[in-house]
């Protein structure tokens, strides 16, 4: 699953106030006022946007309790990474773990010194 930059921050975001409270449940204007205590500003229409793509991508899922929408991820932030890594290994090392740590591993050996 490729994501972009502002679709990880709001999911760290999401998993972030999740971690705080699992029970909660999530808005639009909460991620914007957890982005922005981050640094990230960025306007509640954008920010609907890319929760809108999310859900598009089965990342989120919104739901309606009276007349506001809550968001719920589909995916634990372990789950995600885990799914980035196998799309690299797919992509890249014709789905091979083993190589992709081999190639890692060489590549961090490199920045070591």
């Amino acid at each position: 699953m490729v994501c972009g930059k502002l679709e990880i921050d709001i999911l760290n975001s999401f998993w972030n106030l999740i971690e705080e409270n699992e029970d909660r449940d999530i808005s639009i204007q909460d991620i914007v006022d957890d982005l922005s205590a981050n640094g990230i500003d960025r306007a509640y229409t954008t920010i609907k946007t890319v929760m809108d793509r999310l859900t598009v991508k089965s990342i989120l899922v919104r739901y309606k309790v009276g007349k506001k929408f809550f968001y719920k991820a589909t995916m634990n932030r372990r789950e995600m990474a885990l799914d980035a890594v196998q799309s690299v290994a797919e992509q890249f090392f014709n789905g091979s773990h083993i190589e992709m740590m081999k190639f890692i591993e060489k590549e961090c050996q490199h920045l070591l010194v």
